[in-house]
């Protein structure tokens, strides 16, 4: 924390920064109450380059200088993820959802499609993907899957592209899984090339654009239903309705609820699984 004293950021200055930036970019103070310190930090650096001594001076540049939002949308990105990050529930798609969803799209001749929607580094669609090659695919013959992972952030989606990770991010994945599927490269662990087959990188922000469906399923985790303010929820949500094909899964993460479960019905009480019941 001695940039944000250095600075003269001190911790209720940032949260009150926060409380008053926050509804003018579309984001819910709320969500950010947990993870504050690694936003705070951001802002203390940002304030350091630009030499601004106190939060009112970097209030004041926000009102004067527009472009100035940008960096503090770009500062409050959480970056927090891992492979397989909740047990339960990537065991729930991989032993239950993802099978039954594969065998439909076999059955109807067509490949299985995903979104990854706040992808960060890879370790999402990348875990999705693990899951099946290395056992969905097994229980359904000439399965083909396309993967869209996405997100606003350009340097964590290049942490994706290369697709190496630290040991920490490995710990939840299933152990034989790591030596199968990565190979130790420089201290680190890079995902092998034929397991990121499949999945397309793509730099989008969900309030400005979304890929086209249909998906048979759409992750979206720890993101728009923690950190985006109500009415962009109330419209993503419809929005993800629209892409999901009928029966397909939208998931959240843990803790996580859907606004109003219109088009969608709990799949399990003990899960953030919602599937589209509306008509096409």
């Amino acid at each position: 924390m001695r940039t944000l004293r250095r600075m003269g950021l001190s911790d209720v200055e940032c949260v009150s920064l926060l409380q008053w930036a926050c509804p003018r970019l579309g984001l819910e103070w709320r969500g950010f109450r947990r993870v504050r310190k690694q936003v705070c930090k951001r802002i203390a650096r940002r304030m350091e380059a630009l030499e601004l001594m106190t939060v009112a001076n970097y209030r004041e540049r926000l009102l004067s200088v527009p472009a100035e939002w940008d960096e503090l949308a770009a500062a409050c990105r959480v970056t927090i993820s891992r492979f397989y990050r909740d047990r339960v529930l990537f065991d729930a798609l991989r032993f239950r959802f993802l099978p039954e969803l594969a065998r439909c799209a076999v059955e109807d001749g067509r490949g299985l499609r995903c979104w990854s929607a706040g992808c960060c580094s890879g370790e999402e669609p990348y875990t999705l993907a693990l899951i099946l090659r290395l056992e969905v695919a097994r229980q359904a013959p000439g399965l083909t899957f396309a993967i869209v992972a996405t997100d606003a952030d350009p340097v964590v989606l290049e942490r994706a592209r290369r697709a190496c990770y630290p040991s920490s991010a490995l710990t939840e994945l299933p152990k034989d899984w790591t030596s199968t599927a990565f190979r130790r490269e420089q201290g680190e662990w890079r995902l092998r090339a034929e397991y990121r087959e499949g999945v397309c990188l793509v730099e989008q922000d969900l309030r400005a654009a979304l890929p086209a469906g249909p998906f048979d399923l759409i992750l979206c985790r720890n993101l728009v239903y923690t950190y985006f303010a109500e009415s962009w929820r109330r419209t993503l949500t419809q929005a993800f309705a629209e892409r999901l094909r009928r029966g397909g899964l939208l998931v959240l993460g843990k803790g996580e609820e859907l606004p109003e479960l219109l088009g969608f019905a709990q799949v399990d009480r003990r899960l953030p699984i919602f599937r589209r019941s509306s008509p096409s």
